[in-house]
């Protein structure tokens, strides 16, 4: 029971890792360090497939985030029923701590992510592009709280799923002997 909770554990937190590195990356280059002016560099066009696929991605990992809340909250229960056992779960606890912090932090930027998800601007109900350039806003507004998000985390994530792993490793879980 221990060992699948802390994979889930370590499968949300790669899974957000991973979504919240693969969001779309729009940047700017200088041309150079003489009176040049700036140029951005040239960006492919953005399909209205391409739209739907990012925003039912952003959608997905929006939904995951929801759900931090619930996995902290699983992760102490772990904790706490490990350390009644006489383990010791002080790394592990300093690490859910301090996620649990950053989380706190971020939750209002993930709150406010709400508006940008029910008013879907440039979407219909389905995820379907409506309108290109609201869209492109949408997905640019929502990558942007991601960032944010991600910011404010600053690694907390990967040190909790490390951590975690150290504890699974520190403290395997005993054998069971077959019965004859």
């Amino acid at each position: 029971m221990i060992i699948t909770l802390f994979k889930k554990s370590i499968l949300f937190a790669l899974i957000l890792a991973l979504g919240l590195a693969s969001l779309p990356n729009f940047s700017a280059a200088a041309a150079g360090l003489d009176n040049q002016t700036l140029t951005q560099q040239p960006q492919r066009e953005i399909t209205k497939e391409r739209l739907e696929k990012i925003w039912a991605h952003q959608l997905r990992l929006y939904e995951k985030l929801g759900k931090t809340d619930e996995f902290i909250e699983k992760i102490q229960k772990l904790i706490d029923r490990a350390s009644a056992n006489g383990k010791d779960v002080s790394a592990l606890q300093a690490a859910l701590d301090t996620f649990a912090d950053a989380w706190k932090d971020a939750k209002p930027i993930y709150e406010s992510m709400k508006g940008i998800v029910n008013s879907h601007q440039g979407f219909d109900d389905n995820g379907k592009v409506t309108d290109p350039e609201k869209a492109k806003e949408t997905v640019k507004s929502m990558q942007e709280k991601f960032r944010e998000i991600k910011a404010i985390l600053n690694g907390t994530g990967q040190a909790l799923r490390e951590a975690i792993q150290a504890f699974r490793e520190a403290n395997p879980r005993p054998q069971k002997s077959p019965t004859p």
